[in-house]
């Protein structure tokens, strides 16, 4: 587990855009589950079921702009 935070976390500027992208944000709903788990925090696990179920609507385009910000989707991550 800690393998895909550590990847994901080192992932190329790029690569995190593409991933914020609609369809693609679910992987960072899975990262912040995987990191949840890994970190034994509650509350990013439940962000991330979240995640999955609302990520169609709006929340990929909170990815999107922090990652432009910070270069890592900071809210609940």
């Amino acid at each position: 587990m800690k393998g895909f935070v550590k990847w994901m976390d080192d992932a190329p500027f790029w690569l995190k855009i593409v991933f914020a992208l609609p369809v693609l944000d679910i992987v960072w709903a899975v990262y912040r589950i995987i990191k949840g788990c890994a970190n034994k925090s509650a509350l990013l696990i439940v962000a991330g079921i979240l995640w999955i179920i609302l990520g169609c609507f709006a929340l990929w385009l909170i990815d999107l702009i922090c990652i432009c910000i910070w270069k890592e989707p900071k809210l609940l991550a």
